[in-house]
């Protein structure tokens, strides 16, 4: 049985658009960084989207980013994976060289935008000169047709990225070529057909010859990810023991069945899952020096704009002003406040009486979403290992944004206005600090 593609509408739909999701466009928040097509690049866009057996756009002007994908046709044509055939064959188009270092909106797998960025980095030349008048589609190749189950993902080590060039280029250079070869060739310049080839050939496709259209494969190591497949999964495999993580609750179960692969598998809400990403050394939870991070008070001032329903200000004062914040504190039931401050109150409480038991003032939610990226990890790593615990305890709204943006849009929708501005101000305030 082959898997399918989670069921999620497109976070980037334009249709019936909210007041607050324009705030959010105002802002630069959404649809960020994207590259403008129309004219003749929507009728190449159209070519690509043949090429990958995909129905043709009927839009007359579109955005697309890093990758080609366009949120405009995805909600066209009501489907966020059209590029792709299954799950195990993404797919990317370049039509333009300002796609380089554009962010990659809808990305099967957390490594997408680095397969981008090595593209770029090794023919950012040739992208340039093809793209003047014709595409590139990119095939991301881990040499498997299809998934069966989940464990096929074990199999990821390496990835190429193939190039097909729009209009077969290559072959009608081959072509420009061989017709230039007859030309000189005895008296073949009097020949009138050759002529006529010739020019056709280059009032069509150009002067051809020089150029270099023939792009090798590129190839690169494939280490721990996360995948949209399967429902979501995170492969950690460079680390102590693989460990494989799922969001989505059948596949996780139909993996329990498996007693041929020696990994260690956990559902997302798993309690236990902490403890054991703790001893593989893959996050740690020193409370002490989370008490004193930012972190910590973006997701103490969130868990308390959950739990206060009436109020005079708008949560941007109160958020923004600690003689409001304390007063609106003081108004919450005992158990509230307690859930709240519990971590401040907690170290407190330890100078006096060492013996106190943690769990009795740090809610257990809370001690989750308290958990960070092992020191030892390589930043690439921490990127990955802050994504997976913005899934596991989504209560700070930066890193949210950061690290599931379909969550964090989700999420959005569902917070008082005023509390949605202060979100804005604060991932506008900390735009280049990410890792933090």
């Amino acid at each position: 049985m082959t898997s399918t593609y989670p069921l999620k509408p497109t976070v980037f739909l334009k249709t019936a658009e909210t007041e607050p999701m324009e705030k959010l466009r105002e802002a630069g928040l959404i649809d960020g960084a994207l590259v403008r097509l129309s004219g003749s690049m929507v009728s190449r866009y159209n070519e690509c989207l043949k090429l990958l057996g995909a129905k043709t756009t009927k839009l007359k002007q579109f955005s697309i980013d890093g990758m080609g994908w366009s949120p405009e046709i995805a909600e066209e044509k009501k489907d966020n994976w059209y590029l792709n055939m299954g799950e195990a064959n993404v797919n990317a188009i370049v039509l333009s060289p300002a796609q380089k270092d554009k962010p990659v909106h809808m990305p099967s797998h957390s490594f997408d935008r680095d397969v981008m960025t090595a593209v770029f980095a090794a023919y950012g030349r040739e992208i340039k000169d093809i793209t003047k008048d014709a595409a590139l589609i990119l095939h991301l190749d881990q040499n498997i047709d299809t998934f069966f189950d989940p464990f096929d993902l074990l199999r990821y080590s390496t990835i190429t990225v193939r190039f097909t060039l729009l209009n077969k280029l290559k072959e009608k250079q081959q072509e420009q070529r061989a017709l230039i070869q007859w030309f000189n060739r005895d008296n073949n310049f009097i020949d009138r057909d050759v002529h006529q080839k010739l020019l056709e050939s280059a009032k069509k496709y150009g002067d051809l010859r020089k150029r270099k259209l023939d792009l090798e494969p590129i190839t690169l190591p494939i280490n721990s990810f996360y995948t949209t497949a399967f429902g979501g999964v995170f492969v950690l495999k460079d680390f102590i023991k693989t460990i494989l993580i799922f969001e989505d609750k059948t596949w996780f179960k139909k993996a329990t069945s498996d007693t041929t692969h020696d990994v260690l598998l956990f559902h997302i809400d798993h309690d236990e899952l902490m403890d054991a990403l703790v001893r593989q050394l893959i996050i740690e939870n020193d409370l002490k020096s989370a008490v004193r991070t930012a972190r910590y008070e973006r997701i103490k001032k969130q868990l308390f704009s959950e739990q206060l329903k009436k109020k005079e200000h708008p949560f941007k004062e109160i958020l923004e002003s600690p003689m409001l914040f304390k007063r609106y504190l003081n108004q919450l039931p005992v158990e509230t406040k307690k859930m709240i401050s519990g971590v401040e109150i907690y170290f407190q409480r330890l100078t006096v009486d060492s013996e106190l038991n943690q769990e009795a003032f740090v809610d257990k939610a809370y001690h989750k979403a308290l958990h960070y990226p092992h020191s030892s990890l390589m930043d690439e790593q921490k990127e990955l290992i802050w994504k997976l615990l913005s899934k596991v305890m989504p209560k700070d709204p930066l890193h949210l944004y950061w690290y599931d943006k379909a969550a964090f849009y989700d999420a959005y929708q569902t917070w008082d206005p005023s509390y949605q501005e202060w979100v804005i101000d604060t991932i506008l305030l900390n735009a280049n600090n990410q890792l933090s």
